[in-house]
């Protein structure tokens, strides 16, 4: 069996659990979602959001992106954010990195990847912010490590920045946004700001 195939009986054997648990499972998915939280994480298949928070679906949104980035000429991630302030009415706001980010470090490296270079140009803007900080960094491994925290941070502000934010929470409607970091090597989730 190719691991193609494999996914699809997985689906099944999915299926078959959720279905032997609650006989309604799928209906009661079907009718809509009301997730209390809109996750923005890293597209490394390291960090499945709702496996490491342990949530069922329809129990968060999820956007994902290299390196969890948040741009404001990025229509994607605006109108993630748009559709989950003001239609999904999401509490929470989770920006989520990961220690061994490999996006964080090819823009810590500055060495020339491709294509992906112009969307981490925006995580090299956090560098350069924060270049003193980041040279007192005793090894490479913390350096990193401090930038992937780092860029979780300007992150959160940057959806701080968004009118769709601002808007939100001029009518006291604004979701409290998060900044974590999820440690591969243990599992355990850093909570930042």
């Amino acid at each position: 069996m190719t691991f193609y195939q494999q996914l699809l009986e997985n689906n099944k054997a999915w299926v078959e659990e959720k279905l032997s648990q609650d006989a309604d499972f799928f209906e009661n998915l079907a009718k809509g979602q009301q997730p209390a939280v809109l996750w923005i994480g890293c597209s490394d298949s390291r960090v499945p959001a709702e496996k490491v928070t342990g949530v069922e679906p329809g129990e968060m949104f999820v956007h994902r992106n290299i390196a969890n980035v948040v741009v404001h000429t990025d229509m994607n991630v605006l109108s993630v954010l748009d559709y989950a302030i003001n239609v999904l009415k999401v509490k929470y706001i989770i920006v989520c990195g990961h220690y061994g980010c490999g996006g964080v470090q090819g823009a810590l490296l500055d060495k020339p990847i491709g294509l992906i270079d112009n969307w981490l140009r925006h995580i090299k803007d956090v560098k350069k912010r924060h270049e003193a900080e980041l040279a007192e960094c005793k090894d490479d491994t913390e350096r990193l490590n401090k930038l992937v925290e780092l860029n979780v941070q300007a992150q959160v502000a940057n959806i701080r920045n968004t009118s769709l934010w601002q808007d939100a929470n001029a009518n006291e409607e604004a979701p409290v946004i998060h900044g974590w970091v999820h440690n591969l090597k243990t599992g355990l989730i850093k909570e930042l700001c």
